[in-house]
């Protein structure tokens, strides 16, 4: 698996030292062994998960500012574990409704001795941001409106949502609450995975 990892990280122009490629890959042993039991992902081959879990996660980390992150709905912990393991100078909060889902991502940060992410049970509704986030990450919100209105009090002052899709979402962004703005819609480019992928940057207009 190393192998594909490899020929996968130089197909994207992405330079790893070893140790993160070895977390990368026990992270995708983990996750194909819990789903077996836990049904955490519907991507059941761990080669698919290298392209479609770790690779499509870790292309977003050069445009992430700061070093306090949220991933809100992260399930098994995507995309905040891989990006975990890329940005170790940074902390996630790895923030899931489903305590199943909960109990996975802790086992893996002992499992990886991963000590820049917390793992929180919570509706994101209920979660208290203190101190504030300087990103708000999500793959998983049905849309962008919903994303930002409900995670409205977790970024600090400046900033930033980030909304990680598949279709340039122009009728999302066309929909957005006029308190928001989007800074940005980045095409992310994920070596063999079919369909389009897109960043879009959003920031809350200052009152």
């Amino acid at each position: 698996m190393l192998n594909k990892l490899n020929r996968l990280l130089n197909s994207a122009g992405i330079t790893l030292p070893e140790n993160q490629k070895q977390q990368l890959v026990g992270y995708v042993e983990l996750l194909h062994k819990w789903n077996k039991a836990y049904n955490l992902t519907s991507v059941r081959l761990p080669e698919d998960m290298l392209v479609r879990h770790i690779l499509d996660s870790i292309v977003v980390e050069p445009y992430l500012q700061g070093s306090r992150f949220i991933d809100v709905g992260t399930g098994p912990g995507l995309p905040g574990i891989p990006l975990a393991i890329v940005r170790p100078d940074s902390h996630f909060t790895l923030l899931d409704s489903l305590g199943k889902r909960v109990r996975f991502l802790r086992q893996v940060q002992h499992e990886l001795h991963l000590d820049n992410i917390t793992p929180v049970q919570s509706r994101v509704e209920e979660f208290p941001a203190e101190p504030p986030f300087d990103g708000v990450i999500s793959r998983a919100f049905a849309s962008m409106t919903d994303m930002v209105t409900w995670c409205k009090h977790l970024p600090a002052e400046h900033g930033r949502f980030y909304a990680l899709k598949g279709l340039r979402p122009d009728d999302e962004i066309a929909a957005l609450p006029a308190s928001f703005t989007v800074e940005e819609v980045i095409r992310l480019q994920v070596p063999e995975l079919d369909g389009e992928r897109h960043l879009v940057m959003i920031k809350p207009n200052k009152n």
